[in-house]
């Protein structure tokens, strides 16, 4: 492999993209961000691991035949298909990129951009049953720390929030003054949306923030926080999905139906397919989740039986039984036939 110039090494403009392009121009949330450079940082392992020098690959050497060795290479330590195809889109993007700004590079992104997908299959995706989120959401202990750990997973399902997003919650950011409460959501791309909740999830909320936001409290400006060595913390996302498995491991032996694995993204969707199926539209749907597009939506609208069983009722109408044309005496139905 020859020696190559600076702007044809594949890697030389991949700091522009992660913190030039995607964070500034497009606005991509940080865990957008590092999606894509774990993805490129992954890609950069198995040039290496192929004996080839950073300095030395090129935008030339990323062709059909390398990527499609880098998908198996996935597939065999591991990676599930969808993780596999994640990767390859993050490169995709990044040749897009490159190309925009170099002419010469189009026909070397164009020929990445027809590298294949792995095909999934479309597995049906858990849920959590009414009776499942009522149990999860009594079985906290009626103490302070209970009070917080079920505002927690009330607030997962109520509000269809993100896990990056509960997280990034403010205190200022919750409203319970209104008629409506309601909390402003920043997400990703830096957009905001309002949303509002039950009178309960406000209840929980009203007793949540004169525990841990009152006059005796850490100061502090998110809301769901941790204390370490005095240190006030914004939560981590590992501490929110123990508090979930803590509580799924308490319900599971009288719930045998609980998914195996219950993660705060599944109050996400179980919220969505309960709107979908009480038949809100699609698009508002969307509002709530704070999609950027409903084709992202469809993924959650997920029809329930009655739904589907009153689509097939609508398309077979009762078949009228008409009356038969002959009476049923003998004599009389033969003499209609032109007999005696």
């Amino acid at each position: 492999m020859k020696a190559k110039s600076l702007n044809e090494l594949f890697f030389s403009k991949t700091r522009e993209f992660l913190d030039g392009y995607l964070t500034s121009q497009c606005s991509r949330s940080p865990h957008t961000v590092k999606a894509y450079r774990d993805s490129l940082t992954v890609f950069r392992r198995y040039v290496t691991s192929q004996g080839i020098s950073l300095k030395k690959f090129g935008f030339e050497d990323c062709n059909r035949d390398f990527l499609l060795g880098f998908m198996e290479y996935l597939q065999n330590s591991g990676y599930e298909k969808s993780s596999c195809n994640q990767r390859l889109a993050a490169i995709k993007s990044y040749m897009w990129y490159v190309a925009d700004g170099d002419i010469t590079l189009q026909q070397d992104a164009l020929m990445v951009s027809r590298v294949p997908f792995l095909r999934t299959s479309d597995k049906e995706r858990d849920t959590l049953s009414e009776e499942c989120l009522k149990a999860l959401f009594t079985a906290p202990a009626k103490d302070k720390r209970g009070l917080r750990d079920a505002t927690i997973m009330i607030i997962l399902y109520d509000s269809a929030i993100r896990l990056s997003e509960l997280i990034g919650l403010k205190s200022s950011d919750v409203n319970l003054q209104k008629s409506i409460p309601y909390l402003r959501i920043k997400g990703k791309g830096d957009r905001e949306r309002i949303v509002s909740i039950s009178d309960n999830a406000a209840n929980h909320l009203r007793n949540y923030l004169a525990l841990y936001h009152g006059p005796d409290s850490p100061v502090t400006d998110s809301l769901f926080y941790t204390v370490i060595h005095g240190s006030t913390h914004p939560m981590s996302p590992g501490n929110v999905a123990r508090i979930i498995d803590k509580y799924v491991r308490i319900i599971r032996p009288s719930h045998p139906n609980l998914p195996e694995k219950v993660h705060p993204h599944m109050f996400r969707r179980t919220r969505a397919t309960d709107l979908y199926q009480s038949n809100i539209e699609l698009e508002l749907v969307s509002r709530i989740l704070g999609h950027a597009s409903t084709q992202t939506t469809r993924i959650y609208a997920k029809p329930s039986l009655e739904m589907l069983k009153a689509a097939m009722d609508k398309s077979n109408p009762e078949l009228n039984i008409e009356e038969p044309l002959w009476p049923d005496d003998e004599n009389e139905f033969a003499r209609l036939c032109g007999l005696r």
